[in-house]
């Protein structure tokens, strides 16, 4: 599996990071993972803001795990702003929360999600989750060109 790819986890439950991050790797997944745990440390992680503002150490994601429910900007606000940089609006994003109301599916959708998963009660389901997640957005999905129109 490639390393060349980041993708960026932005949850703020330290639990379901934790879990996410053991699904990862009970999966095999070497793929690297950065965690922000607010919706403003996302948009400066992606603006490429301080602390964040070296793009060696913190480069642009081939994939966004995104919860909904999330401090200072939430994960709509969040998705919002991505869809509107002409830099990083083809940019996948995964929306991975508790959220099983169909006026948050479709809201999401709206604003132009790749997917929606609700997080499972089951770890064994989440580590399902995380190999699907991999397989086809890391390993099969061809990526997309990022800055051009």
């Amino acid at each position: 599996m490639s390393t060349d790819y980041v993708i960026l986890l932005v949850e703020d439950n330290p639990k379901d990071v934790f879990l996410i991050q053991r699904a990862f790797r009970k999966s095999g997944i070497v793929t690297p993972m950065h965690v922000v745990n607010d919706g403003d440390a996302a948009v400066h992680y992606l603006s490429g803001e301080s602390p964040y503002s070296d793009r060696m150490v913190y480069p642009l994601p081939v994939l966004i795990l995104l919860d909904l429910k999330l401090p200072r900007r939430s994960g709509s606000e969040v998705l919002i702003w991505i869809r509107q940089q002409v830099l990083l609006r083809r940019l996948p994003v995964v929306v991975l929360t508790s959220s099983i109301e169909y006026a948050d599916i479709n809201h999401i959708y709206d604003l132009g999600a790749n997917a929606y998963i609700t997080k499972p009660p089951d770890f064994d389901q989440l580590v399902d989750i995380i190999k699907t997640l991999n397989l086809h957005w890391i390993i099969y999905n061809e990526k997309p060109q990022l800055g051009t129109t």
